[in-house]
């Protein structure tokens, strides 16, 4: 029944305006508020018309926050040109200045290295999981070990 009415009100009179379209192509939609034949209230509605319609190609943030906040609900009005600029030139420069604070970290650790001020991190990697007997102790491997051509089946059998 609801497919018949989503027809009805397509057909007569429920109609989407265009509040705007951002750098990917999607198409952003508002459908004000309405009262059916029934007279029933419809609240308004905001919709996105993506760019790549198939499921299966979207990724996460195919849709820029400032559309997101306002399709959210998050806030009344739709962002500008201006404001989708602001940002993202915002953002581009918040990831350049944390790149350059990272390379600045990496030489200054690089530096007190060498200077021995810092010791340098042990690495050391612990294998199998935690719960078992054997987890972080140094063993010789058991494995069998073949001579290629010369390896009989059933003439390597495992300890107990």
């Amino acid at each position: 029944m609801s497919r018949i009415a989503g027809v009805l009100r397509r057909t007569f009179g429920i109609v989407r305006e265009h509040v705007g379209t951002d750098t990917s192509g999607n198409k952003y939609y508002t459908i004000p508020e309405q009262k059916t034949w029934t007279g029933r209230l419809l609240r308004a509605r905001r919709m996105v018309e993506p760019a790549n319609p198939t499921e299966y190609e979207y990724a996460e943030g195919n849709i820029p926050m400032e559309w997101d906040a306002w399709i959210r609900g998050r806030r009344k009005e739709p962002p500008s040109a201006k404001e989708l600029l602001k940002n993202e030139t915002y953002r581009e420069n918040i990831k350049l200045k944390a790149r350059e604070v990272e390379e600045k970290d990496l030489t200054l650790q690089a530096q007190e290295y060498e200077e021995g001020l810092v010791a340098t991190s042990a690495k050391t990697v612990a294998k199998g999981h935690a719960s078992i007997t054997s987890f972080g102790k140094q063993e010789v491997s058991e494995d069998p070990t073949s001579t290629a051509n010369a390896f009989q089946p059933g003439s390597w059998m495992p300890k107990k």
